[in-house]
């Protein structure tokens, strides 16, 4: 990373009236403090100011502070910007030796989206830590933490303690917490959900033919013919048949002549 240097002037007058008057000669007031050194009221040319703030650099990163031949290692904490025009109006620097151990929060960035086979099916990404709160050497201060997002399945989360960090680096945070976790859109519902109705109207259809299939065949088979007193048709035949067997008898019986004596 490359060194910032913003140079200071020492403001005399303070309040709002002070930094009203600092901002008219086109500068951006602001506060030095921290150490063990009372905070001083300094200002900064606003084109220089916005050059360095434009690098990305500026805010949560180390830079030098340069005072006449005086230099000093300061971070930038906090930027105040005017709600309409975004013009910086104020801004506080905190003194820091370059090899202190110091607190920090510096922003979570994702990569490999299209390598997470959730994100693929339509979930989305919800992001629960946007910036992380780490122990680092002053010096050392990372540009951002890197999480990438190859392999997460829909369900799954990414934890702090998941999180490659520099050996130098310490989260200052609990190791279970969650910085990110993929979780099912109304897309990808919807998309589950008819899939899902697919398959049943699959099998629906699958059953159905099997169903119409049994029945054809049922009907190419033939239907044995019941003889016995249980098929009245049958039975309806057999008793004639034998009415008329007997009446013949009968006939034959009284034309038959006597035996020979």
């Amino acid at each position: 990373m490359a060194d910032i240097i913003l140079d200071v002037e020492v403001r005399e007058r303070t309040g709002s009236g002070g930094a009203r008057e600092t901002r008219n000669a086109g500068k951006v007031p602001g506060i030095l403090y921290g150490g063990d050194k009372a905070p001083v009221p300094i200002a900064v040319n606003l084109n220089e100011f916005r050059k360095a703030l434009y690098t990305g650099k500026l805010n949560g990163h180390l830079v030098t502070l340069k005072y006449g031949s005086e230099t000093q290692k300061v971070i930038a904490k906090s930027i105040d910007f005017h709600p309409v025009t975004d013009v910086p109006i104020h801004f506080d620097l905190y003194r820091v030796d370059e090899h202190a151990q110091i607190k920090i929060s510096v922003p979570v960035h994702f990569k490999n989206h299209e390598l997470s086979p959730g994100l693929k099916k339509g979930a989305a990404l919800n992001v629960a830590i946007h910036e992380l709160e780490i122990l680092v050497p002053a010096d050392h201060i990372p540009e951002d933490i890197i999480v990438d997002l190859t392999g997460l399945e829909i369900g799954q989360s990414v934890h702090v303690s998941d999180l490659k960090l520099p050996s130098d680096v310490k989260a200052h945070v609990a190791g279970s917490e969650v910085v990110a976790s993929i979780t099912a859109s109304g897309a990808s519902k919807s998309e589950d959900a008819a899939e899902a109705a697919a398959a049943s109207s699959a099998l629906e259809v699958r059953a159905s033919s099997s169903s119409a299939s049994t029945r054809s065949y049922s009907s190419l088979v033939p239907v044995p013919v019941n003889s016995g007193r249980g098929s009245p048709d049958c039975s309806a035949r057999t008793r004639a048949s034998r009415a008329s067997s007997a009446r013949s008898s009968r006939s034959t019986a009284i034309f038959r002549l006597p035996p020979a004596a």
